[in-house]
């Protein structure tokens, strides 16, 4: 005890601030002693006691929320030596300015605004000292911009002129002048979705419009009369800042782009010179200022052999470049990228008439194909986004998308005089195809993981970057593809050649070259399309052959499985091949090298998905149908494949199985398919029969779960039809849930939750998840028909052994499985169960909620399933809501709200659904009066809480729809007849001056950076823009911005929609382009 005391008070005498002390520092009856303050922060900073750092900090958190510390910034700015302590200041006073600024007093605002301004004008009046202090310098220009953002124009309406007159008393001054202009127009211009309000946005933009003349004054004072770099560099800076938006008159009747053309040969200028110039070429304007983007271009060109001497090996010389050599490169891409993306018809135009104008644009293109093929993918991302609009343009003038069918017939030159651009462009285009060819993306990546029983399953990558670019690269070589067949044809193989020769064999050349094959499939006319794949895989399969080395190998196999994976019009109609292809996979399959087996199931999967009508046809020169010989030899196929694998591959030849048109004959097959996995099963109930402990050992254990993934993997791909198989193991199914519940439950009630996590009972309770995945499986595929043979009697079946046992069972035994499995029943047998959702909300609603209610993270699965059983419930069993007690739905809300307030993502969204199909029912029945009394005003103010808290972005469009329905259903008397206020409170004339106090009140109270006037606005705004759903979203947006609490903040989620809608646009016009949508992707009637 002594020595753990000695310890503490070592520790204590380590500490090196005196918190008593400390406090004085909020004694705002006393001067601050900036000494203490520079003391207490060195502390924080210094200090290797971790206890006294976080005190410190907590102290430092206080001081600064302090409402009245901003008065002494002047001070510790004026007065420290500390450069942390006069950071920590001006933090201060961007909190204050963010977020507390509307409540300041006038003369406080206007104090503040021309201390800072005076700060920073003493500071620029000593060069030496500006350079040293430059992240303060910055931080300073930061602040005033934020005040601007309130004050300019209205409140300081001379801002634009004082600081263009200032900045000509001094060249330190005006360089630190050109760094504001550019934050505030990049503040307005590009940052401001989302941080301002639509007006304010509005407001801002039309007096950096009306006074850029001063600052375009500013800017030509600047490079004409100044000879220091820094400032000239500022000065092209902050003009690249306002290029995209002032006025056209000022770049086109000014001498900007001369400037900047006497500026370019100078390397020290030259990048900042090119983002100008950038700017400029994006611009879209009217054809009468083609003659200055014809000067920009030829005034480019002009020096460009000097900065790019012709024969330069980019790819090689970029590696050993300087930042500022690379950056260069980067800059002139994209320069041209985004000047030919305006103009190159303009360029195109003159060729007639100018005899030096086509040999320039193909050297422009030709350098940017250089620029590509750098190893740097950053710049090549630039370079394909240019690409991709360039192929598509070339792509579109030739032919209209109307008449694409009968003028292209997916031919080459049918004999017609070939377009211009076509031809004009023909050599770039040639070199795109082996661009393309030799840098394309990986398709799709599949993972394999573990999950929580430690069994390996494989998930697919979705929407990584690299897919993205795939995406983008496989739509470029469609259209490449379609522009010139026989191109693309000769040099995919002649690349596949060097591949045979070895001349240049690599897995990563391989690879690119056989993505790109694969991403071709459908462009070409069938008949060419046949012989070149055949072709093709005759090469990649002589390529096994010959290559030595099991890793080469698989990476050959692996390249052949991807390519006859893409093709599947050609195997369909192909036999002897797709006979051939799939015998080559059941030889993969043996093939223990990693990934190859894996890939070798899925390719089966994927060509039966597509041709499975084949294999059960009796093809010409067969003795019968290729399923009969499978089904006799599947255990050979099968006995060197994982679990995982084996499923695989039985929902493949499920998928065989379910295009038999024969009833009779495909029952057999199924019997036959099943015949392994039965003989297994009754091995396994025979054993228990006879010694039911045996079931408790691992062996039984595993095999019983891979025979029922096995089941749920056929049933999968047959559906209803599968229901004679379930019919043979049903009984047995159950027996064994109920046994496993009942070991289970009995372990862990004795030895605790922790035995959960013990290996056998995770075993047993893996086979349970099994089953209710297969019984899930069969309900949710089944057809109508299937489901009434089927009858009430199976879900009846199914109440105790599955619903009592999760009742019954301690939270850590209870599956999430059962919850989703109920969500299907309710779904598919809809009003038939209303009876039975009692029976399935005592098991389920109270005994999930004490799960999933204590915090946020844990029983992830059970919460997600939890509220799609709910949603299942009102959307298919409205009625059987109806019948609960007040308390009961009281219990409901309670529990949709608790959703969505749930941080993670799809958590809330199924919280903030359930809802809006709960209340959409509401409004139609006889309980919207009752209904709207208890809860109308709680859900307001917890969809406005919310939405505000930064953390529900992504549920934005939700949370308006809400809003929307509840005020319109409160300012309806016809649907709400009762008042929803309480009577012995206080009166009021309507449900809507009701529910507007409230909202008033909570407003106010939660946002007192606000004013009152603010708030009204806002909450008539809510009601009165009701019947808009566009113009109530944007009225909540600008809500938000008000807030404050969004204003640092990434805000692209309370756009979601509009960008979704942008991507649904763009999908249909692909999918009007043979080629474009992917074989997997389409819905093929004759498979």
């Amino acid at each position: 005890h002594d020595h753990s005391c000695a310890s503490c008070r070592a520790e204590e005498s380590k500490m090196s601030v005196d918190f008593g002390r400390m406090e004085q520092l909020l004694d705002f009856e006393k001067p601050l002693d900036v000494g203490l303050l520079d003391t207490t922060v060195n502390a924080f900073y210094m200090s290797t006691n971790q206890t006294e750092r976080t005190e410190i900090g907590k102290f430092m958190k206080r001081m600064q929320e302090h409402p009245q510390m901003w008065t002494r910034v002047d001070a510790i700015l004026e007065t420290s030596q500390n450069q942390q302590t006069r950071f920590f200041a001006l933090q201060i006073m961007e909190d204050l300015i963010r977020l507390r600024w509307g409540a300041l007093p006038t003369e406080q605002r206007e104090a503040i605004r021309n201390y800072i301004s005076n700060v920073i004008i003493k500071m620029c009046s000593d060069e030496a000292a500006a350079r040293r202090e430059k992240v303060f310098l910055n931080k300073l220009n930061v602040i005033l911009v934020h005040i601007l953002k309130h004050d300019w124009p209205s409140k300081w309406p001379s801002f634009i002129s004082d600081i263009v007159q200032a900045s000509k008393s001094g060249e330190t001054l005006c360089e630190n002048s050109m760094h504001v202009v550019r934050l505030l127009s990049e503040e307005v211009f590009d940052f401001s979705r989302g941080q301002l309000t639509q007006a304010k946005v509005k407001e801002l933009k039309g007096s950096l419009n009306g006074e850029f003349a001063l600052i375009h004054e500013l800017c030509v004072y600047a490079l004409a009369n100044s000879r220091k770099p820094e400032l000239i560099k500022a000065t092209l800076r902050a003009l690249a800042a306002y290029l995209t938006w002032i006025p056209l008159g000022f770049i086109f009747e000014g001498n900007i782009i001369g400037t900047l053309l006497h500026l370019f040969p100078q390397p020290v200028f030259r990048n900042n010179v090119l983002q100008c110039m950038t700017e400029i070429a994006g611009l879209q304007v009217d054809a009468c200022y083609d003659m200055h983007f014809l000067t920009l271009f030829n005034g480019v060109m002009q020096h460009i052999n000097n900065i790019v001497p012709p024969g330069t090996d980019l790819p090689a010389v970029y590696g050993q470049s300087s930042d500022e050599e690379q950056q260069l490169l980067q800059n002139l891409a994209l320069f041209f990228t985004t000047f030919l993306k305006s103009h190159l018809t303009l360029l195109e135009k003159q060729i007639p008439q100018d005899a030096h104008m086509q040999p320039k644009i193909n050297g422009t293109l030709n350098l940017v194909v250089q620029i590509s093929y750098v190893n740097d993918n950053e710049l090549f991302k630039s370079c394909l986004d240019y690409w991709s609009l360039f192929v598509c343009d070339i792509f579109s003038s030739e032919c209209s998308m109307d008449s694409l069918p009968q003028q292209f017939a997916f031919g080459g030159s049918n004999g017609q005089k070939q377009p211009s651009r076509k031809v004009l462009h023909a050599e770039i285009l040639s070199k795109l195809r082996l661009l393309m060819i030799c840098k394309m993306a990986k398709p799709e990546e599949i993972i394999i993981v573990e999950d929580e029983n430690g069994n390996i399953v494989r998930e697919a990558m979705k929407d990584n970057a690299t897919l993205v670019q795939y995406r983008i690269m496989r739509e470029t070589l469609v259209y490449l593809s379609h522009l010139d067949h026989d191109d693309t044809e000769s040099q995919m193989l002649e690349k596949l050649a060097l591949q045979l020769n070895g001349k240049e064999w690599s897995w990563n050349r391989l690879n690119t070259l056989c993505w790109a094959i694969g991403s071709i499939s459908l462009t070409m006319a069938e008949e060419q399309e046949n012989r070149f794949l055949v072709t093709v895989i005759r090469d990649l399969l002589n390529l096994c052959e010959i290559t030595r080395g099991k890793d080469n190998k698989a990476v050959i196999a692996s390249n052949i499985m991807y390519v006859v994976g893409q093709y599947p019009r050609f195997l369909r109609q192909h036999w002897k091949f797709l006979k051939t292809v799939v015998n080559k996979l059941f030889e993969f399959m043996h093939e223990k090298f990693e990934g190859v087996q894996d890939m070798a199931c899925d390719t089966f999967l994927k060509i039966c998905v597509k041709c499975r009508r084949r294999f059960v046809m009796l093809q010409i020169g067969e003795a019968e149908p290729f399923l009969c010989d499978l089904l006799r030899n599947i255990q050979t196929h099968t006995n060197d494949l994982e679990s995982l694998q084996v499923n695989t591959f039985y929902e493949a030849v499920g998928l065989m199985v379910s295009a038999e048109p024969d009833t009779a004959r495909a029952g057999d097959y199924l019997v036959q398919l099943m015949s392994l996995p039965n003989m297994k099963w009754q091995q396994i109930m025979q054993m228990a029969r006879q010694n039911p402990m045996s079931l408790r050992e691992a062996d039984p254990c595993k095999k019983l779960a891979n025979i029922l993934g096995t089941n749920t993997s056929v049933c999968t791909s047959m559906k209803g039809t599968f229901q004679k198989q379930l019919g043979l193991i049903f009984n047995d199914v159950l027996a064994v849930y109920k046994t496993y519940s009942e070991i289970c439950s009995g372990v862990i009630a004795t030895d605790g939750p922790v035995a959960a996590k013990r290996s056998d009972v995770k075993l047993m309770r893996s086979v349970k998840r099994q089953a209710l995945r297969l019984l899930e499986t069969f309900l949710d595929k089944a057809d109508a028909t299937d489901l009434k043979q089927v009858g009430i009697g199976f879900v009846h079946t199914m109440l105790d052994p599955v619903l009592g046992d999760y009742s019954r069972s301690v939270p850590d035994a209870r599956d999430a499985e059962v919850l989703s499995l109920f969500a299907v029943v309710v779904a598919r047998f809809g009003s038939t169960v209303e009876s039975e959702i009692g029976t399935i909300f005592d098991a389920c609603f109270q005994s999930t909620l004490s799960m999933i209610t204590k915090n946020y993270e844990e029983y992830p699965d059970h919460r997600i399933k939890f509220y799609s059983l709910l949603r299942a419930v009102v959307k298919h069993c409205f009625r059987a809501i109806c019948a609960l007690s007040p308390e009961q739905i009281s219990l409901l809300i309670d529990s949709i709200v608790w959703a969505f307030r749930h941080t993670e993502r799809n958590v809330a969204d199924l919280g903030l659904n359930l809802l809006l199909e709960l209340l959409n029912s509401i409004q139609k029945s006889e309980f919207v009066n009752v209904f709207h009394q208890k809860h109308c005003v709680q859900l307001i103010q917890e969809i406005v809480a919310a939405m505000t808290d930064t953390f529900h972005k992504p549920g934005f469009k939700l949370h308006v729809l809400i809003l929307q329905h509840l005020f319109s259903i409160v300012a309806d008397t016809s649907v709400l007849t009762v008042p929803i206020w309480d009577a012995s409170q206080k009166q009021y004339p309507s449900n809507e001056h009701y529910v507007r106090d409230s909202l008033t009140g909570l407003l106010s109270s939660n946002f007192p950076n606000m004013s009152q006037i603010q708030v009204q606005a806002i909450v008539a705004g809510m009601f009165d823009l009701r019947k808009d759903y566009s113009a109530f979203k944007n009225h909540l947006r600008d809500f938000l911005v008000q807030t404050k609490e969004f204003a640092t903040e990434n805000n692209a989620e309370l756009y979601a929609e509009e960008t979704a809608h942008q991507r649904e646009n763009e999908r249909q016009r692909l999918s009007a382009i043979p080629g474009m949508v992917k074989p997997a992707e389409m819905h093929d009637m004759n498979l």
